[in-house]
């Protein structure tokens, strides 16, 4: 087994801001000459009272600009023939600062961020009634600064004298989110780097767990051993964990992770962290007691050969669709071999099959700036098929919740849940696991689980 700390002691380099610009330039050579583009930030988020959730930006301005800070905007905009990017911020204000820290301020994100021009956020409507008299159309995502959004409609429907006498200002919004996902979909080499390194904490992070655990620990304790690890190498969770044992792991987004892990029961743990914004999504599923029973082993060495099979499957010219036949194949074989299912493989595959009992998840998704990342799975109604630089995960799983009233669990493998997930980079050479380092052989298993104890 690797050293840990050797392991993640290097981390890469952020996105340079060369980088930033090719993204910026690449979005703006599909917007014609009077068009212009407006990014808004996400508005903090209120838990209780007076105290705030932890402010993240929108994923479109981290990849656009990497910009973080709250009350902010990114727009760009044709300048004497040239686009211009700029950046409205929050200007610098000793008061605010010393009760909720130091902000860049203009100055700081003219000379430090990717962008032409910053000002105040105080001045953006000014400027941008200025703008938007010269404009035919804006993009913007709405629903994210209801304040903008206003300023916006209120642009297109005014009837003043200048737009009756010379017809100037915009007749249209148009969302951008689709030209950005499709930017966004396919990863860049800083970007592979940033997600690779997100899945070696997430990765050393499950290993904490395992090492960890032991009859009786708790949920919340697992969990706070991960989220710990991530926190500890500097980085978030990039959700909210699932740690759920016995018949918690057949509960698909089980959050409650408030029980104790006792007897024979297996706890499945999804979780995985943020780097500079990139996300990993790791699953792995293991007997909190160290040894798999009989009936475990044969549920989780199933999971695994599917996963396996689907895994190969991730490969340029391959459908998106693949990994998730290739998986499912494998598991209604499987159930069919171990007598859960007495349907032909054929009929269990079918819509209204046994396998749906057990298996009613897709096995992948994008994954990126967020967890579930941006990308249509089928444009023109046909799957998409692989390109080099995508990123999904592959999680099959399979779950016998006990608690079920509407299906007849085998009692063999009653409250078993066992779910095995990696991320997984497409490459010209075939499928590049990006967890590879998380183990999941169950002898590799075994002797990890319990050895802190």
């Amino acid at each position: 087994m690797f050293n840990a700390d050797a392991y993640i002691a290097s981390s890469p380099n952020a996105i340079s801001k060369n980088e930033f610009r090719q993204r910026q330039s690449r979005l703006l050579s599909q917007l014609e000459d009077d068009e212009i583009l407006i990014i808004t930030a996400r508005k903090p988020s209120t838990r209780s009272n007076d105290v705030e959730y932890p402010f993240r930006n929108s994923s479109d301005m981290l990849y656009l600009c990497g910009w973080t800070e709250p009350q902010s905007i990114l727009f760009a905009h044709k300048k004497e023939g040239d686009w211009s990017v700029e950046l409205f911020v929050q200007p610098r204000n000793i008061l605010m600062e010393i009760w909720h820290g130091r902000r860049p301020g203009i100055e700081g994100a003219v000379n430090n961020w990717p962008i032409d021009e910053a000002h105040s956020i105080e001045d953006f409507k000014e400027i941008l009634n200025n703008v938007l008299a010269q404009s035919s159309k804006v993009y913007i995502r709405g629903g994210l600064d209801s304040t903008v959004d206003i300023m916006v409609k209120e642009a297109i429907e005014a009837r003043d004298r200048p737009r009756q006498q010379l017809g100037n200002g915009p007749t249209a919004i148009l969302d951008p989110s689709m030209m950005i996902a499709e930017l966004r979909l396919r990863k860049s080499e800083a970007e592979i780097e940033l997600m690779r390194h997100a899945c070696k904490v997430s990765s050393c992070a499950h290993i904490e767990a395992m090492r960890n655990s032991s009859e009786g620990i708790g949920e919340w304790q697992l969990q706070a051993i991960i989220e710990g690890y991530f926190q500890w190498n500097g980085q978030s969770w990039a959700y909210p964990s699932i740690v759920g044992f016995g018949e918690n792991a057949t509960i698909l987004h089980y959050h409650q992770n408030d029980c104790r892990c006792e007897g024979e029961g297996i706890v499945l743990i999804d979780a995985g962290s943020e780097f500079n914004g990139y996300a990993a999504d790791i699953t792995r599923s293991w007997p909190t007691n160290g040894c798999f029973t009989e009936a475990q082993r044969e549920i989780y060495e199933l999971v695994l050969s599917a996963q396996k099979a689907a895994i190969e499957q991730c490969r340029v010219g391959n459908p998106f669709s693949a990994p998730h036949e290739a998986a499912r194949n494998a598991l209604a074989e499987g159930i069919i071999n171990l007598g859960i299912s007495e349907q032909s493989l054929e009929e269990s595959l079918a819509k209204d099959g046994d396998l749906g009992k057990w298996y009613m998840h897709n096995t992948g998704h994008w994954i990126g700036l967020d967890v579930h990342d941006v990308g249509i799975y089928k444009p023109n109604g046909e799957a998409r098929l692989f390109e080099e630089g995508m990123v999904i995960t592959v999680e099959p799983g399979l779950y016998f919740g006990a608690w079920r009233d509407d299906v007849n669990v085998p009692s063999k493998y009653a409250n078993i849940g066992v779910r095995i997930e990696d991320d997984v980079l497409i490459t010209a050479n075939g499928p590049d696991v990006l967890s590879k380092d998380c183990p999941k052989e169950i002898d590799e298993l075994e002797a990890i689980i319990g050895s802190n104890s």
